[in-house]
């Protein structure tokens, strides 16, 4: 009988994951670091960047859009570095992009590079990660293909351009602020879709009508027509403050496109004008800040910790048991996902054996099967 849902041990997804990579043709390195930034959003119970957009990177790969080659450093000096990653690996370009900010930040306090000609670098927190993990603050954020209207607007123009923030504390966990300019990204109506929901009013605007849609399976395909968008945070109009989703996703789209002349808006559609895929050539860039440069490393986790713990310690709204800070619910979901493992539904059961049957890996008998 087949199990709806099915929870597959890390360790063996993970492998799994580095031998799809493998498969595909990357060399060792990149198929570790692709796996690793998968697997990190699956841990952190974000399903959205994880498992699920294995089949993604395949069919990317397996339409040329995505190459496997190496990156380029086009211009580097002291405390900043611009690359061209020549439409390869985004995990791995990403990787060792927000590596060089860290030991830029070491010397001179701050460092920054920038990324253009790369393709969808996963779960940008994982970069955030690697900052806090050297005891400095990381930002990072991505421009990605058309999918958000403007305000006022219904027609997609930019990505869903993650603003993302890693402060390093003495709890446990770092705050690590991650996530999306847009209500919603597309990896959540994947979700929704695979599962037969309907997505939240509010979410998505429909081109024609300019009004609310909720039908995801549907939406997917009206996405790659441009016949519907998502909406910028705050919603439609600016009644509920949708100017201010939209105008961090513009910084967003500058940061990723400005500084190392990449392209933005709907040069990143993946498509010409005859609707043939063509590479993505996504940007992004990378922050690094050393707190020893300033106050000291302790004195800012210590007032950092200080204002999470007072957040979390306020007052509760009448029924609620529970104040979080960023970072802290995927602190937990991590013991949970380790435990029990990674969640599958039908529909990614469905494309593990398709990889596994594909690439011949033969060794993975799954249990759901």
């Amino acid at each position: 009988m087949e199990k709806e849902i099915f929870y597959l041990p890390v360790d063996i997804l993970h492998y799994f994951m580095i031998d799809v990579f493998r498969g595909l043709g990357y060399p060792e390195e990149q198929a570790q670091v692709s796996a690793d930034v998968l697997i990190e959003s699956d841990i952190r119970g974000i399903p959205s960047h994880g498992v699920q957009r294995l089949k993604y990177y395949y069919d990317r790969v397996k339409s040329g859009q995505h190459l496997i080659r190496d990156f380029e450093i086009i211009k580097n000096q002291e405390a900043t570095a611009v690359i061209d990653g020549h439409h390869g690996n985004g995990h791995y370009i990403s990787k060792n992009a927000m590596q060089m900010a860290i030991v830029k930040a070491r010397k001179f306090g701050l460092g920054m590079v920038v990324v253009r000609n790369s393709t969808h670098y996963g779960i940008a927190g994982y970069y955030a990660l690697m900052a806090t993990d050297e005891g400095c603050i990381g930002i990072t954020g991505t421009n990605a293909r058309p999918a958000v209207a403007p305000t006022f607007g219904v027609e997609p123009m930019f990505g869903t351009n993650p603003l993302t923030f890693g402060l390093p504390t003495n709890e446990d966990f770092p705050f690590i602020l991650d996530c999306a300019t847009s209500i919603i990204q597309r990896g959540k109506v994947e979700i929704a879709a695979r599962e037969k929901k309907p997505l939240p009013k509010g979410t998505v605007v429909d081109r024609k009508t300019g009004k609310s849609r909720t039908d995801a399976a549907q939406l997917l395909l009206d996405f790659v027509d441009k016949k519907a968008a998502l909406l910028p945070l705050g919603g439609i109009g600016e009644e509920l403050s949708g100017h201010k989703g939209y105008g961090y996703a513009t910084v967003v789209e500058i940061l990723s496109a400005a500084l190392q002349e990449g392209s933005f808006l709907k040069d990143l559609a993946g498509l010409d004008m005859l609707g043939n895929k063509i590479h993505f050539n996504v940007g992004h860039f990378f922050i690094a800040i050393d707190p020893e440069f300033f106050m000291g490393l302790e004195t800012f986790k210590n007032i950092a910790t200080a204002i999470c713990v007072g957040l979390r310690e306020s007052d509760k709204a009448p029924g609620e048991s529970r104040i979080y800070t960023a970072g802290e619910k995927e602190f937990e979901a991590e013991k949970i996902v380790r435990e029990k493992g990674v969640p599958l539904n039908r529909s990614i059961q469905n494309d593990l054996i398709f990889l596994r049957n594909e690439l011949k890996l033969t060794e993975y008998a799954f249990e759901f099967e």
